[in-house]
C-alpha cells in the first residue's frame, strides 16, 4: 500500500490548536486577547459599553478567518475550533459574556449544521443571563442546495465581507435590529463559487480528503476538504474563471428559510429570505480568494479574468479584496465572491478597521 507522508510545521497533532493560538497572542499583543478555558478571541478593548458585538467563529484551518478579523472595525470576538470542527456553545457564550457591552451581541453563522446548532445553543444561554442575542446565518456557495455538512447552502466567502461591513456598522453606532438587517441584507446580495487543484490533510486524519488526479481540478468544492459538485479535466486559468464567475452571475433566484430570535414572540422563529439573481447595472465588491496554497500571483490572474467577465455581464466591480481571508489549510485552488453593493454597502465596506489580518 502506498504510504502517504504528512509534512507540515507542527509538534504534535493534539497540541496544534493551543500553540497557534499562544503564537497569534503574542504576536498581536496590541490588538487582541486569546482565552484557553475555553478557547475564544476578544479584542484588547472589550467589552465596548453601548455597542453591539460582533461574534463569529468555525472550525480552524480557515485562518485568518475568524480570528484574524478580531479587532476595531469587525468582530469583537471569534470562536475557535479544532480543525474544521465547530466551536462547543461554551466557548461562544463565555465569549459573549466577555464582550457584551449591554447593546446586544450579534452572531455571524456560517451554514454548517454544527455552526448553527451551537450557535443556537449558546444565544439560549447568553439570553439566560439577560444578555441580548441574534444569530444571522450566511449561506452564499452557489455550488451546492445541500452538502454533507449543511442543509442548504455552505457559508463560505461573503463571510468575511459580512464581518467588514458589519463591524463598520456596529461601530457606527447600529442598534441591534439594524445591524441584523444589514447582516441579512449582505448575505442576500452576496454570492460565492470555489474550485481546487488539490485536496488538503488535516493534522489529526494524516492523509489528504480527497483524491485527485494530477491533470483534474474539482469545482465547487467546500471550505473542509470537501470535494467538488463535479471533477473536470485541467483548463487554463481564464477558462476555469469564465466558468466560476458565470456561475455565480448566472445562479437564479433563490429561497432560504433560517431561524432567527423573536424578540417579540421571545422564541426561535423561521425566517424566508429570497435572493434575486445579478442584473446588468448592477456594482459589486468582487473577492478573490486563495484556498491557501494558490499565490497571490496566480489570483490576480483570475481577477483580470473575473473583471473582464462581469464588464461583459454589465456589471461593474466597484471594490476588491484579492488574498488568503478564509483558507483550507494548504488546499491549492481559489473562490470568487460578487457583492452587489448600495450606498449602505459601501459606506461601511470602506470604514476603518485594526484586525491582526485586515487594515484599513
Amino acid at each position: 500500500m502506498e504510504r502517504i507522508i504528512m509534512k507540515k510545521l507542527i509538534n504534535h497533532p493534539d497540541n496544534v490548536l493551543k500553540e497557534q493560538l499562544q503564537g497569534m497572542q503574542l504576536a498581536h499583543a496590541d490588538l487582541i486577547n486569546v482565552h484557553f478555558d475555553p478557547y475564544y478571541i476578544t479584542r484588547k478593548d472589550a467589552p465596548v459599553k453601548g455597542k453591539v458585538a460582533l461574534i463569529s467563529g468555525g472550525g480552524s484551518g480557515h485562518e485568518p478567518m475568524h480570528g484574524g478579523f478580531v479587532g476595531k472595525g469587525m468582530l469583537d470576538a471569534a470562536c475557535p475550533g479544532e480543525i474544521f470542527t465547530s466551536p462547543t456553545p461554551d466557548q461562544m457564550y463565555e465569549a459573549a459574556k466577555a464582550v457584551d457591552g449591554g447593546a446586544g451581541v450579534l452572531n455571524i453563522v456560517k451554514n454548517y449544521t454544527g455552526d448553527v446548532m451551537n450557535f443556537e445553543m449558546a444565544a439560549d444561554l447568553a439570553r439566560a443571563d439577560g444578555i441580548k442575542v441574534q444569530n444571522i446565518i450566511i449561506d452564499d456557495d452557489v455550488a451546492v442546495k445541500d452538502s454533507l455538512y449543511t442543509a442548504g447552502r455552505r457559508g463560505v466567502g461573503t463571510t468575511v465581507l459580512v464581518e467588514k461591513i458589519c463591524g463598520g456598522a456596529a461601530e457606527a453606532g447600529y442598534d441591534l435590529e439594524k445591524l441584523s438587517a444589514l447582516c441579512r441584507k449582505v448575505n442576500q446580495y452576496g454570492r460565492s463559487m470555489g474550485m481546487a487543484l488539490t485536496s488538503c490533510i488535516t493534522p489529526a486524519n494524516g492523509s489528504p480528503s480527497f483524491e485527485i488526479g494530477d491533470d483534474e481540478m474539482e469545482i465547487g468544492i467546500g471550505i473542509h476538504g470537501e470535494p467538488g459538485i463535479k471533477r473536470e479535466k485541467m483548463k487554463s486559468l481564464d477558462e476555469i474563471t469564465e466558468e466560476m464567475t458565470m456561475g455565480i452571475i448566472e445562479d437564479p433566484a433563490y429561497t432560504r428559510k433560517h431561524k432567527e430570535w423573536s424578540f417579540e414572540k421571545d422564541e426561535w422563529i423561521e425566517v424566508e429570505q429570497t435572493d434575486e439573481p445579478f442584473q446588468k447595472g448592477d456594482s459589486v465588491i468582487a473577492f478573490v480568494n486563495s484556498m491557501g496554497g494558490t499565490p497571490v500571483s496566480e489570483l490576480y490572474g483570475v481577477y483580470n479574468k473575473m473583471n473582464e467577465v462581469c464588464e461583459k455581464n454589465g456589471i461593474k466591480v466597484v471594490r476588491n479584496l484579492i488574498g488568503p481571508y478564509i483558507t483550507s489549510l494548504e488546499m491549492q485552488g481559489c473562490s470568487i465572491t460578487l457583492l452587489k453593493v448600495d450606498d449602505e454597502i459601501l459606506k461601511f465596506w470602506d470604514a476603518p478597521a485594526l484586525t491582526p489580518a485586515f487594515r484599513r
